[in-house]
């Protein structure tokens, strides 16, 4: 079974959820056998495939270079991608935002029923995955010749970034489909680790109350720990911070070493998108807060005094 891994990448460096989701195309290929090769589509983007070519299991790099796959425009990569398909068994992509664009796409393109964000690979043909936002695992089988599979990231341990020593070979598409034109990007840029890969969280909710506390009372503790900064689907849609901060089935999927909800009641689309994380710490005044119910620690007490003197101690 050959299976081609979507890359994701900013055109300069690999990001880490191509790793997790080379482990889930290795353990694919345990079961049938077969190579794992790594599409790197993109502008000036050689650099990527190189780093690509370095990671254990990877036996073979795919380069696309062309302006039209600077932005990873879905409908200029997904026709690229359901091209190479005919080499190949099995599409497996990360379930990011891009990811979930292309995906999808490739699915239709090549006429197959998408798999989407498995937590495991059971048989060549066999999956779970999450539903009820997390409350239950379905195991799903498909009976298609080729599958389209998207990872949860926080699922599957990542691959080694090095030892691999995969060639590179240049591929083509048909280019710009003309349907969609990027025009910009407004990134955040911030010092602190990037939330799906960050070890340690610290999350705010709307129990801080306003954008001002929110920064005063966990920007503190966060710099203390080096954490990233998190937040409730409540705390971003009252304006407290960006939509990037946002944890949960609605924003990112995270399983840091430690995380630290604060403030936060626990809604399911919260806990879905942070209850595989390894020790979580609960601050919250409401006992009784579903929060607790998942939390390895749980500290019931007023956050506007308790966060400041537990930064205070370390």
């Amino acid at each position: 079974m050959s299976i081609l891994v979507l890359s994701e990448h900013d055109n300069q460096s690999l990001k880490d959820a191509t790793l997790a989701a080379v482990s889930a195309a290795t353990a694919l290929a345990g079961f049938a056998g077969g190579e794992v090769h790594v599409l790197v589509a993109g502008k000036g983007c050689a650099g990527v495939a190189d780093e690509a070519a370095k990671i254990e299991g990877v036996s073979k790099v795919l380069l696309a270079d062309d302006a039209a796959y600077e932005a990873a425009l879905a409908e200029n990569v997904a026709p690229l991608v359901a091209g190479l398909m005919a080499n190949y068994d099995a599409l497996v992509s990360p379930a990011t935002s891009r990811g979930k664009n292309i995906s999808p796409r490739v699915a239709a393109l090549i006429d197959v029923a998408q798999i989407s964000d498995i937590l495991s690979v059971e048989a060549a043909d066999t999956f779970t995955r999450p539903i009820y936002a997390g409350n239950a695992i379905a195991t799903v089988k498909t009976s298609d010749a080729k599958k389209v599979i998207t990872v949860r990231g926080t699922a599957f341990q990542k691959a080694a970034a090095t030892g691999g020593s995969a060639s590179v070979e240049a591929v083509s598409g048909a280019g710009d489909a003309g349907l969609s034109t990027f025009k910009g990007a407004e990134l955040t840029v911030s010092a602190r680790p990037e939330l799906t890969s960050a070890k340690i969280i610290v999350s705010g909710g709307r129990a801080l109350g306003s954008g001002e506390k929110f920064t005063e009372v966990i920007e503190p503790l966060a710099d203390k720990l080096g954490a990233g900064v998190g937040a409730s689907r409540a705390a971003v849609d009252a304006g407290y911070v960006p939509n990037d901060y946002q944890v949960g089935q609605t924003g990112k999927i995270v399983a840091p070493e430690l995380y630290v909800a604060v403030g936060i009641s626990g809604a399911i689309q919260h806990l879905a998108g942070m209850k595989d994380s390894k020790i979580i710490v609960a601050i919250n005044k409401d006992e009784e807060a579903p929060i607790f119910q998942v939390a390895d620690f749980g500290l019931v007490g007023d956050l506007f005094q308790v966060v400041p003197e537990l930064t205070s101690k370390l």
